[in-house]
């Protein structure tokens, strides 16, 4: 069990305690991608969709969920963070929800860039479930950290690191 951190030695789950680890500079980069029809990626960029601005809407909620993460996740720990962005940008007939989160810090921002991009993604979902149900959500997964102990990570897609 000493593998798995968030366990204590009789398999417990626990708060891992990051008291005595440097502050370092984190960041974490995340992805989710939201595939739809071709007419529907144009009417949510062009703003032509019945609820208002899609994108505009689920950029501010993926930074808000990012700030909120140790209030969903239960082992998370709450973190001064420094900076969030969420980008979204048409892709062929899908949008790519890119999240950075950074922090200087004892613990890393993996969880909370995740989150805001996950959150993201379902906003877009709710925002244009009414035109088009058969939209979905693929492919939520960390593209890249730095900083800590575990210092630089990028994820190896196809043989080639993720941009």
């Amino acid at each position: 069990m000493s593998d798995l951190t968030h366990l204590d030695e009789s398999g417990a789950a626990r708060m891992v305690d990051v008291g005595d680890k440097p502050a370092t500079r984190r960041v974490a980069v995340a992805e989710a991608v939201v595939v739809m029809s071709p007419e529907l990626l144009e009417k949510v960029f062009s703003g032509g969709m019945p609820k208002g601005d899609v994108i505009a809407v689920a950029r501010v909620a993926g930074i808000q969920a990012a700030k909120k993460t140790s209030d969903l996740i239960p082992l998370c720990h709450p973190i001064p963070i420094d900076s969030v962005s969420v980008d979204l940008t048409p892709d062929g007939h899908q949008i790519r929800i890119t999240a950075t989160v950074t922090t200087t810090g004892t613990t890393g921002v993996e969880m909370e860039a995740l989150t805001a991009a996950s959150v993201a993604a379902l906003t877009v979902y709710d925002m244009v479930k009414s035109v088009e149900r058969g939209v979905t959500i693929e492919t939520v997964g960390l593209v890249s950290k730095s900083g800590g102990r575990s210092g630089e990570w990028s994820r190896v897609v196809g043989g080639q690191e993720s941009p």
